[in-house]
């Protein structure tokens, strides 16, 4: 029994790399543009959240499967 510990299909599909890492820049993208638009302050507080958030879920993501 060769190759990795998920069988083909099932959970294998969920963690592909592709989709994960366009939301994380998706999400990273956003928080930049929360941080600079001038008509909120509460988007404005939660930028570096967000941001925060992407940042860290693209690095996990960028160990997921191809």
């Amino acid at each position: 029994m060769s190759g990795s510990v998920v069988a083909k299909g099932g959970a294998a599909r969920w963690f592909r790399r592709g989709p994960w890492e366009a939301a994380a820049m998706t999400l990273i993208g956003g928080g930049i543009i929360m941080l600079v638009q001038p008509w909120s302050i509460d988007l404005y507080s939660y930028s570096f959240v967000t941001i925060l958030a992407g940042t860290v879920g693209f690095v996990i993501v960028s160990h997921f499967p191809e």
